[in-house]
């Protein structure tokens, strides 16, 4: 395949894996870059740079081909030392969720590295692209993990993103299969990524009850928390999610909450498979999984079920 996403990252298949807090690292990031597409180690659910590294050259050490690192900007952790690896160790492109990016995409601006950011909407794709951006990845509501405080789906989000920037449109948030693959390069994007269809690949580290709950649930089997710290974000319902809900309705504030919300409770759900006293991101593309695949099974899926989608489409015979 050609696109201009798949120029750009040097790439086969214009398929990002999403940076999957606590999940991506180099067996996933190197199973998707083998497969074609763009893997991604997630860096900032790492200890030290120096983890960063070593997950970097363990990657390296499994596939020739491009991978990123996904860095979640935060406000209360300092990510410079990580940025540093990264242009060290000379990857191939980054990805900038949350935060504020300008001073990342500034210090990247004269490497090779290839920046990638997330957005949720026309004014923040824009901004990106005037701050240096190579590429925005626009995730509409139906994503899995952090999504846009403004519920814009991602059927209306990625035209309008698209007609409104010059750089490449990486589409995402409820595609799952060669059926969304096909109808976001319809829409006008250059490529897609994928957060909670590759959770359920065999070479995700995540624990087999978050693999079951994902292929077992529908896409209306997610709730949304943190809205009232305005930081949305979709998972599986549990009783401990019950439990963010209800302090959430109290009005309880960010600092009391913030234990109930921890990394660690996040790990306890998708790494011990304690889901109940934890939570665990997913989005609605859930009731489209069905299957915990190898990654190369996966993008063989992928791209049957988008070629057979294509040809019922051409014997439409749509006037030109």
């Amino acid at each position: 395949m050609k696109t201009r996403v798949t120029e750009l990252l040097g790439i086969q298949i214009p398929i990002i894996q999403g940076g999957l807090a606590n999940l991506a690292y180099s067996e996933l990031a190197s199973a998707v870059s083998k497969a074609g597409g763009l893997g991604q180690i997630t860096a900032t659910s790492l200890s030290s740079a120096e983890d960063l590294r070593r997950e970097i050259r363990k990657t390296k050490s499994a596939t020739e081909r491009p991978f990123g690192v996904n860095l979640a900007i935060s406000q209360h952790k300092s990510i410079d030392a990580m940025v540093e690896v990264v242009i060290e160790e000379q990857v191939a492109a980054v990805s900038l969720t949350a935060g504020n990016p300008e001073p990342i995409l500034k210090r990247l601006a004269d490497t090779s590295i290839k920046r990638l950011v997330l957005v949720s909407s026309v004014r923040q794709a824009q901004k990106a692209e005037a701050l240096g951006a190579d590429a925005v990845m626009a995730v509409g509501q139906e994503g899995g993990g952090h999504i846009g405080r403004v519920d814009t789906g991602t059927f209306v989000l990625i035209p309008r993103v698209v007609e409104s920037v010059r750089i490449p449109v990486i589409a995402s948030g409820g595609i799952a299969d060669g059926r969304g693959f096909l109808a976001a390069l319809a829409l006008g994007a250059d490529g897609i990524e994928m957060g909670t269809r590759f959770i359920a690949t065999q070479e995700c580290i995540a624990h087999h009850a978050y693999k079951e709950a994902i292929v077992q649930g529908g896409e209306e089997d997610t709730v949304i928390i943190k809205r009232s710290l305005n930081m949305p974000g979709r998972v599986l319902p549990s009783l401990w999610v019950e439990k963010i809900l209800e302090e959430e309705r109290k009005g309880t504030t960010q600092e009391d909450i913030y234990p109930l919300i921890s990394g660690e409770r996040n790990r306890k759900a998708i790494i011990e498979g304690r889901l109940n006293e934890g939570y665990a991101w997913a989005g609605q593309s859930m009731g489209l999984i069905h299957n915990v695949p190898t990654v190369a099974e996966l993008f063989e899926e992928m791209l049957s079920t988008a070629g057979f989608a294509l040809k019922r489409i051409e014997k439409m015979n749509f006037p030109v």
